[in-house]
């Protein structure tokens, strides 16, 4: 008769269970597409819709999707109750945190201006 998994990974020494447990971790945290996502979340397709205000059937179109908006993302993970972090590794640099895609705003925070930049007129010349 076979052993279960229960006893052969307590028969492992305690170095390698503690890496085994660490990996089943990152493994569990690890979710295959929206659906688990909103499962893992306790959320039901109906509840994200009436969050959303669109009908159910268009949360499972969205759940389904292999391409989407960022902004319908965003919105989906606000309504199971998330937040959504866009991470760009790049090679040989650290990961760097997307705060503001496509948002024109200055490093001051103002708000982008709107429509074309004014010219400034010159100065008139003085005779006088």
């Amino acid at each position: 008769m076979g052993r279960t998994l229960d006893e052969v990974v307590a028969s492992l020494p305690a170095e390698r269970r503690e890496r085994v447990d660490a990996r089943f971790g990152e493994l569990k945290a690890e979710v295959e597409g929206l659906r688990e996502l909103r499962q893992a979340a306790g959320k039901a397709q109906a509840e994200i819709a009436a969050t959303l205000n669109i009908k159910q059937p268009s949360v499972s179109k969205i759940e389904k999707q292999a391409d989407m908006y960022l902004s319908t993302l965003k919105s989906y993970i606000e309504a199971i109750g998330g937040q959504l972090e866009l991470v760009v590794h790049l090679p040989h640099t650290r990961a760097m945190r997307l705060n503001a895609l496509g948002d024109l705003r200055p490093a001051d925070g103002a708000a982008p201006a709107r429509g074309r930049p004014r010219r400034r007129k010159p100065p008139l010349a003085h005779t006088g």
